[in-house]
């Protein structure tokens, strides 16, 4: 166990986790609703700090991040737990598991470790994805500033349910921050995450964008009768485009039926277009479509000329005809870091 961050005693009956913003109240011995934090006698321990349920080197696509550096290698790395325990969850293996009981079965790797092997592997950086990476806190930190000093870059894939003291401690040395934004209402956060309102999580994604500057770019898996309504798309649209800047890339991504949701049909790709449509027509330049593979909605387009710039299958690039940071037919600026 490693102590935690972000945390206040409360009195002898607990003390109050504050790195989410479900900021638990965790009674002695118990652990809070992510199951990656425990109270002994008072103070708050990380349970998982640098136990790694997953890892492997995989191209910045699969994330997805499609405007920073394309075709780059990164180490991905994953624990154990969820802040939000969707019944539709991709991953639900680990991030639903039983934190306590799967620990002993899982490596442990020190941050130095983790920064060798992105350097051995010939990565551009370190990817904490797979579950949440706010639960690991307290490593992902001492990992991003170690790969910092080492030259290497740096990405959350996150809900982004973190507090804003969290992000702020982490920002300097976060360089992206994939985010899902997962419906436009409370009404759908709640269905989806059992959480009471969504509020919080735009003011972390406009705080990482507009105030740390990283690169961020969104993704919404589409779930047919949970997060599919047209005014809530738009809603979504609108506000990525208005407080996150017309050139982030949004990426819909299209649902196959796992977990609790198995009885749910795959999107239709005529629903995953409309909302393509839906998110161009509000100003968005940058839209795509999500394990579609050898849909042209893959591949990156000048918002000037229309030319093929980036052409993808299956998280590969198969063309580039950027010319540096620049379209190679017209010399359009292209968002993001090529």
């Amino acid at each position: 166990m490693h102590p935690a961050l972000f945390y206040r005693y409360l009195d002898e009956s607990g003390g109050q986790c504050l790195l989410c913003q479900r900021r638990c109240k965790i009674a002695p011995g118990k652990s809070g609703y992510c199951g990656t934090r425990k109270n002994l006698d008072g103070k708050l321990f990380s349970l998982t700090y640098g136990r790694v349920a997953s890892m492997r080197i995989s191209p910045i696509e699969i994330k997805p991040l499609f405007h920073f550096y394309p075709g780059s290698r990164w180490l991905s790395m994953g624990s154990l737990g969820c802040n939000f325990l969707c019944p539709g969850c991709q991953n639900w293996e680990i991030a639903h598991a039983d934190v306590e009981k799967e620990l002993p079965s899982l490596r442990f790797v020190p941050p130095g470790e983790a920064v060798r092997l992105a350097r051995e592997g010939r990565c551009k950086g370190i990817s904490w994805t797979y579950n949440e990476p706010t639960l690991w806190f307290e490593y992902t930190l001492d990992s991003a500033r170690m790969a910092r000093e080492a030259g290497l870059l740096t990405n959350y894939v996150t809900n982004a349910y973190l507090t804003v003291e969290a992000l702020d401690l982490l920002g300097p040395c976060l360089n992206a921050f994939r985010a899902d934004l997962k419906g436009f209402s409370d009404e759908t956060y709640k269905r989806m995450a059992n959480i009471d309102g969504f509020g919080g999580i735009l003011k972390i994604l406009a705080r990482a964008k507009n105030f740390w500057g990283m690169h961020v770019e969104i993704v919404t898996n589409l779930i047919p009768g949970m997060n599919d309504q047209e005014v809530e798309l738009k809603g979504m649209a609108r506000w990525i485009c208005d407080c996150l800047g017309a050139e982030t890339p949004w990426h819909v991504t299209r649902f196959f039926p796992c977990f609790k949701l198995a009885h749910l049909r795959p999107t239709s790709i005529t629903k995953l277009e409309r909302t393509r449509e839906i998110g161009l027509e509000v100003g968005l330049k940058y839209v795509y479509l999500g394990n579609v593979p050898g849909h042209p909605s893959e591949n990156t387009y000048c918002p000037d000329c229309g030319q093929l710039l980036i052409e993808r299958l299956n998280y590969q690039v198969l063309q580039d005809h950027l010319d540096g940071t620049c379209c190679g037919y017209c010399g359009h600026s292209i968002a993001g870091y090529f």
